[in-house]
């Protein structure tokens, strides 16, 4: 069983993970910001007297739902009041980093030029624009393997997919994530 401790430090620790995730599959920084929350108070609800250990996949499989059930709420508001098709504001997203710009180690940051800095930015959000178009299947396969850092066994558990399609999503992903940054003019 988690300590009150352990499960407040495992909370800290995943909170801005799940946040920049939810925020690529909704593209809008309120909904994920609920979605992430009630993610949270899910797990302490449900699952405070599991394992430490268990907590990282019971989150993963939890966050994926709770996205998922936004997603339908959505399709359902959206099939009901038709006439209103914009309920976020998609400009949000663009302020958005994937990656952290700023490092804490300080020589990094006193001997980066500005063109390298500038540089660095934009190459970033590239990759984040060619991220957010891709499928979601895919998407989540992406970041959960290479963003969360989990193992294919592990990201099969999370998304309720077979290892196999884990491997396949992020196999696609890459290729067109690949494909897309070489037509934009970057090199492998």
């Amino acid at each position: 069983m988690a300590s009150d401790k352990e499960l407040s430090d495992f909370l800290v620790n995943v909170e801005k993970r799940a946040f920049k995730r939810s925020l690529y599959h909704v593209r809008n920084e309120d909904a994920a910001l609920d979605i992430v929350q009630d993610s949270m108070m899910k797990l302490v609800e449900h699952y405070a007297d599991k394992p430490i250990e268990e907590l990282p996949m019971l989150f993963q499989r939890i966050l994926s739902n709770t996205t998922l059930d936004w997603f339908r709420r959505q399709k359902t508001r959206n099939a009901l009041f038709s006439n209103y098709n914009d309920f976020g504001d998609s400009s949000e997203s663009e302020s958005f980093d994937f990656l952290e710009i700023s490092h804490s180690e300080n020589d990094s940051q006193a001997s980066e030029s500005a063109q390298d800095l500038f540089s660095r930015t934009e190459t970033v959000h590239e990759i984040e624009s060619e991220i957010q178009k891709l499928p979601g299947r895919q998407r989540e396969a992406f970041l959960l393997r290479y963003w969360e850092e989990l193992d294919v066994a592990e990201t099969a558990a999370a998304m309720g997919c077979s290892e196999g399609s884990v491997k396949t999503h992020c196999s696609r992903a890459i290729q067109a994530l690949h494909k897309a940054l070489i037509a934009k003019g970057f090199k492998p």
